[in-house]
């Protein structure tokens, strides 16, 4: 807990180390509950704890590695291989100037940007409502689109869950998409070792332990959670509402 603390923001204290511990948990739990949504639901929380994304960016990006990593290893025969080979040219070229414009931007862009993109999340969620594509270009819209927020934030993946949900059947759905994520976050991580941007990576390894709670719970909780999707991502959608607009409120008053 010691070298924790010290490997974290200067001024952290022991409360703020046990809520990063908790928010990592979550994420987790998230990441693997559902599929996708991990930096989606844990960065806005993490971005009260410290708002500067490319300290957290990395850590995420380090564990989705490591999780959808193990999570394929056995896994690799039920993927959408060619489903994913024919979005990934709307969705590479996307990601890669969504990483640029992280590395460029200034943190309070950043951070707003972030808060955004999950509020739009938060009241879809919230309001029951589904991001729909009824043509191949509205698919190639959100796909390009969410390539370039997954680039720029991590938190991409509801867009294009959107689209692969309706193309990939059930089966092979969070195969597919963990596949995805671990192409997105390895040219992330790799641009960054290129600029140079810190990867704090013994940080995240020691909060490895706190993320494998949530990913077990996550595993166990998957069936359940998809037989009531429509309820979790309400209750979600609201407590995001509250905490994105108190978080744009604290960037701007």
């Amino acid at each position: 807990m010691i070298w924790l603390t010290e490997l974290l923001p200067p001024g952290f204290t022991y409360l703020d180390l046990i809520l990063t511990c908790l928010l990592f948990v979550w994420a987790g739990f998230v990441r693997s509950g559902l599929g996708f949504g991990g930096a989606a639901l844990g960065l806005p929380l993490l971005l009260f704890l410290y708002d500067q994304p490319l300290f957290w960016l990395p850590m995420i990006g380090a564990h989705l590695l490591i999780f959808s990593g193990l999570t394929l290893r056995t896994r690799m025969h039920n993927v959408d291989w060619s489903y994913l080979k024919a979005t990934s040219k709307w969705i590479i070229p996307a990601a890669l100037i969504g990483v640029f414009g992280l590395i460029n931007l200034p943190a309070l862009i950043l951070v707003n940007f972030i808060y955004g993109v999950t509020l739009f999340y938060a009241v879809l969620w919230a309001c029951n409502w589904a991001i729909r594509s009824n043509s191949p270009w509205t698919d190639r819209f959100l796909l390009a689109l969410g390539g370039y927020v997954a680039g720029t934030s991590l938190t991409g993946a509801p867009l294009m869950v959107a689209v692969f949900m309706h193309n990939v059947s059930h089966s092979q759905l969070r195969n597919t998409l963990f596949v995805l994520w671990f192409v997105l976050v390895s040219i992330k991580m790799t641009t960054f070792l290129v600029f140079g941007v810190p990867l704090h990576f013994v940080t995240a390894l020691l909060l490895l332990p706190v993320a494998t709670i949530g990913h077990v719970l996550g595993l166990k909780a998957h069936d359940y959670i998809l037989a009531n999707d429509a309820r979790f991502k309400r209750i979600i959608g609201v407590v995001l509402i509250l905490i994105c607009s108190l978080g744009i409120g604290k960037q701007w008053f």
